[in-house]
């Protein structure tokens, strides 16, 4: 026996790790976006949405999580369709309203995401019609404690955010801000179990099916974390580097040294170390260069 289809109606595009997957449920009431990739690559994301659509509208756009990865296209594609409903989890509406981007992360990350506004809530225990299909909406706190997924039990395809990768999950950024959050992540993790899917739709990377198999390595990865704290924050500073050098693709290393101490993520980091900030800073990139992640040219790190 093959491995499940997708549903009907549904379109998958994979982005990277800058961008989030945008996954697009089209059906006899229109079309619904999940998720809309980095600003930066906001314009790629309105011509995949128009080639699939051609002159149809997008009626819909909703965000799993606020993070910048998951809704920097949303002002274009608000832009594009100007009748766009826009549905965004509970938790930040107010921040949104505000724009207030520390409390949405943007400032602490040193990331960037365009204002965007959004028309309701997409709430946890609720259900909507996407596409051809009746979703659920399940809270998934951990990665982010706003973050929800979304389930479609006939099908048993979930779109599972950055709560589950084929090889993970993502940072647990409410750990960065000294709120334990790592039992929120087992307990997602546990959700997802108990829902069964056969088939899921990651925040990043390819569509999988061995569920248990990624389960089974996020807990350990999980585990490690628990064990180590301190192991985790490691990887999460490199991970925001990381994701900074997808964006720039090279920079110089004093520019680069005056982004790591006006973000603030980055400074608390080097501050814990306790050492001198342009060591720890040395460290980093070092760690980046040996995994093949960087490369150094002069008084230039690039992208890898």
């Amino acid at each position: 026996m093959g491995a499940p289809t997708l549903p009907a109606g549904m379109s998958v595009f994979e982005r990277g790790w800058l961008s989030a997957n945008n996954i697009l449920l089209d059906g006899p009431e229109g079309a619904t976006l999940v998720d809309s990739g980095y600003a930066s690559h906001s314009e790629q994301t309105v011509a995949l949405v128009e080639s699939a659509l051609g002159l149809r509208p997008l009626g819909q756009l909703l965000n799993t999580h606020l993070h910048s990865d998951h809704c920097g296209g949303n002002a274009a594609l608000q832009a594009r369709y100007p009748g766009l409903q826009t549905w965004i989890p509970p938790g930040e509406a107010e921040a949104v309203r505000r724009w207030d981007e520390s409390r949405l992360s943007y400032r602490h990350t040193g990331q960037q995401c365009p204002r965007f506004g959004f028309d309701d809530l997409l709430r946890p225990g609720t259900e909507r019609l996407l596409g051809r299909q009746i979703w659920q909406v399940h809270a998934a706190p951990g990665h982010d404690p706003h973050s929800v997924i979304l389930f479609e039990p006939e099908s048993a395809t979930l779109l599972s955010a950055d709560a589950l990768w084929e090889n993970g999950f993502g940072v647990v950024f409410p750990e960065l801000d000294g709120v334990d959050a790592f039992d929120e992540v087992a307990a997602t993790l546990d959700l997802i179990e108990r829902l069964a899917p056969r088939t899921v739709v990651p925040g990043h990377g390819a569509v999988f099916h061995e569920v248990g198999t990624a389960l089974a390595t996020a807990r350990r990865r999980l585990e490690g974390f628990v064990r180590a704290p301190a192991k985790h924050q490691q990887y999460a500073t490199k991970v925001l580097l990381k994701f900074k050098l997808l964006e720039w693709q090279q920079i110089g290393l004093d520019e680069l040294r005056h982004w790591m101490q006006h973000t603030p993520y980055m400074a608390e980091a080097a501050r814990r170390d306790g050492g001198p900030a342009d060591t720890w800073l040395s460290e980093l990139i070092a760690q980046l260069v040996a995994s093949g992640a960087a490369r150094l040219q002069g008084r230039q790190l690039l992208n890898a």
